[in-house]
């Protein structure tokens, strides 16, 4: 499907547009921004993974049971008016 997509020029091509649109000065920052940004994002997703229901505080992994199961959210009650202090 993506064959032939991206071709042997199309690399240099690219670079030449991202330092004409950036300048040389900002793209080693822009790029050492981003590996920090996935590292941090790596680091993250594996934590997720390596946490386990049995590592996890009773109370997140226990159901929550809603205090009413029929409860229409549109017929509660109306508010009572708020009247300013004077």
């Amino acid at each position: 499907m993506l064959r032939g997509l991206f071709e042997g020029w199309h690399g240099p091509l690219l670079i030449v547009v991202l330092v004409l649109l950036f300048g040389a000065k900002r793209l080693p920052d822009a790029a050492r921004g981003l590996g920090r940004s996935l590292r941090i994002f790596k680091a993250e997703t594996e934590g997720l993974r390596s946490d386990s229901p049995s590592q996890l505080p009773a109370s997140v992994v226990e159901p929550v049971t809603p205090l009413s199961t029929n409860a229409d959210p549109l017929s509660a009650p109306p508010a009572a008016p708020h009247t300013p202090d004077a």
